[in-house]
């Protein structure tokens, strides 16, 4: 299995990882040995995660997270699914266009 994951730092940011084994990325954040952005900001905390089968699609949900604002990142965080597609910059742009 393959995960993806955010963790909140110690500072109120986010990061957006993946990985095959997350009680073990977990641990390497934690002890200051994950990526430069959290060995700055610990202590960090699991605030959302999701499961996959491959790494490929992991990974691919990890690059198009890590592009969304941190509005956007909440709504994911607070499961407000049905919220998320209107926070795209592209429909944002549409909406404007359209008098909305």
């Amino acid at each position: 299995m393959a995960f993806v994951y955010i963790l909140k730092c110690s500072d109120g940011s986010f990061y957006t990882g993946s990985t095959l084994d997350l009680a073990l990325r977990l641990d390497a954040h934690q002890a200051g040995l994950g990526a430069v952005h959290t060995r700055k900001r610990l202590p960090v905390e699991l605030v959302w995660h999701a499961e996959f089968a491959r790494i490929d699609d992991a990974f691919g949900w990890e690059k198009r997270i890590q592009g969304w604002s941190r509005a956007k990142k909440l709504l994911l965080i607070e499961e407000r699914y049905d919220e998320l597609p209107g926070w795209s910059a592209r429909q944002r742009r549409e909406k404007r266009k359209s008098g909305f």
